[in-house]
């Protein structure tokens, strides 16, 4: 090789300024090529010309779109209404879905009618579609014990199927149906032990489901779902057992798989560290209970709980279980860690006979806005009837915990009550249903929506303790512009 071209090669950036022309033998078309084509200027244009025009198009779309064209108006619920029914009674059933999925809440409820005032001509099942429907008969001596349970698919056709739980003389029965045709799956099972109302179904780690319901001495039992489903059909089920489960049940006759310290009264599944715990609520203590292997998390000590508990948040993103302990004048709200059972807030509200249960609603910061029923200056008098007195609704949000705002007071008979977002991480609102106090005394029937955010401005603030940094306005500015997110 020559010696120039192996330096040329080590050193290419040596020789950059002495490159030799491409079209050294023909310098007509190195010329040619040093000019470019005549055509590419014009192509050039072309290409702009085209962009803009595109360009152009699009814009003009985009304004057609956001300003000529009207945008179909979005349906928006109203911050407040109210329905009557004159000479009604009604029930305590109060329930809120999207029906005609236009992604706000609407309000279901019963009522009936009894001057025959008010009515249509059209009922449920003319408005939805009758999915099924089958006449049961338990016999004469059987009582109910517990409303639809949903279970998992046992008959493989796709949908969950349901479980009610009777009550025989001293024997707990258990009856199986499809959740998509209403047929009795195989006949009745038996659990085998004496029961009360309060059963639930609880699905373990290992993904076995079983039925747990309070027992007499005090207990709680339970029954594998699979070994129900075999006895009632006589052959083999698709469902799952948990091997830990079954060392603490008879294989053959379900038994206690805990024992309680009182009377147990409600039952509740709670999320846990890993899958869901179970939170006992006794006579004389709240239980939180391992979903697993059933061993006491914690363990506190409660006078009297005056009703089912309920879940939100007081610390950002930490489950607290709300419990009312006592009853009339001596009711205490009580905020516990669901994790450690520990004291987070608590304060004494006196209830007044009839109060609706407690609510909560998840905001934005990863908390929960919390609305309890009662009335908070009976602590210092003898009122404790309910004609002294009107119910009254208040607000507390745990970033300001030494006041409750008094929303509104009512001093009709609250059959339900519920805290609703009616529109996904929008604003929130409560419906209230009031009505006779017995079925077979008719009188006016009503359902009222408000908006919380409409209710502050006129509340009254309430001070739990002496003093504070801000103005009764300040207070009432904060709830206003507390956000509300949907649940997950």
């Amino acid at each position: 090789m020559d010696s120039k071209d192996f330096e040329a090669e080590i050193h290419p950036l040596k020789n950059e300024d002495k490159k030799l022309p491409v079209n050294m033998g023909d310098p007509a078309k190195a010329e040619e090529s040093s000019k470019g084509s005549p055509g590419q200027p014009r192509l050039s244009r072309c290409r702009t010309v085209a962009f803009f025009l595109s360009l152009f198009v699009c814009l003009f779309v985009v304004f057609v779109v956001s300003f000529i064209i009207p945008c179909p108006d979005r349906p928006a619920s109203q911050g407040v209404w109210r329905v009557d029914y004159n000479a009604a009674v009604t029930y305590d059933f109060l329930a809120t879905e999207d029906i005609n999925r236009d992604r706000i809440q609407d309000v279901l409820f019963l009522y009936k009618n009894t001057n025959g005032s008010n009515n249509f001509n059209l009922s449920c099942t003319d408005e939805g579609e009758t999915l099924w429907s089958h006449p049961s008969s338990f016999g004469r001596n059987t009582s109910i014990l517990s409303s639809l349970l949903q279970l998992p698919d046992v008959d493989a056709d796709g949908a969950p199927d349901l479980l009610v739980l009777t009550q025989e003389e001293k024997e707990v029965g258990g009856y199986i149906y499809s959740g998509s045709t209403g047929h009795q799956i195989g006949h009745r099972g038996s659990l085998g032990v004496g029961g009360t109302t309060g059963s639930l179904v609880h699905v373990t780690q290992a993904g076995a489901p079983y039925i747990l319901f309070p027992c007499a001495a005090s207990s709680l039992c339970g029954c594998s779902v699979k070994g129900l489903h075999e006895t009632a059909t006589g052959s083999g089920s698709p469902l799952k057992r948990d091997p830990r489960w079954e060392g603490a049940l008879n294989a053959s006759i379900p038994g206690p798989v805990w024992r309680s310290p009182g009377a147990l009264r409600y039952l509740m599944n709670v999320p846990g560290k890993a899958g869901e715990d179970l939170l006992l609520v006794g006579a004389e203590a709240c239980v939180l209970v391992d979903g697993q292997d059933l061993t006491p998390r914690w363990t506190f000590h409660a006078a009297q709980v005056f009703r089912k508990p309920i879940l939100g948040h007081y610390k950002p993103d930490t489950l607290a279980v709300v419990v009312e302990n006592g009853t009339s004048v001596d009711r205490e709200i009580l905020f516990l860690d669901l994790s450690t059972g520990a004291v987070l807030w608590n304060q004494a509200l006196p209830s007044l006979p009839g109060d609706p249960q407690s609510a909560s609603l998840p905001t934005a910061d990863h908390r929960s806005a919390f609305f309890f029923w009662g009335l908070h200056e009976l602590a210092g008098t003898n009122q404790t009837e309910p004609g002294d007195s009107r119910h009254s609704l208040y607000m507390f949000h745990p970033t300001l915990p030494g006041v409750l705002l008094e929303l509104a007071n009512v001093s009709a008979h609250i059959v339900a009550f519920q805290a609703v977002l009616f529109e996904p991480s929008r604003h929130a609102a409560c419906v209230l249903l009031t009505g006779p106090s017995s079925p077979d005394t008719p009188g006016m029937v009503s359902v009222a929506k408000h908006k919380v955010r409409d209710l502050v401005p006129s509340s009254r603030v309430v001070r739990l303790a002496e003093g504070g940094p801000d103005s009764d306005q300040a207070v009432r500015d904060r709830f206003s512009r507390l956000r509300y997110r949907s649940e997950a």
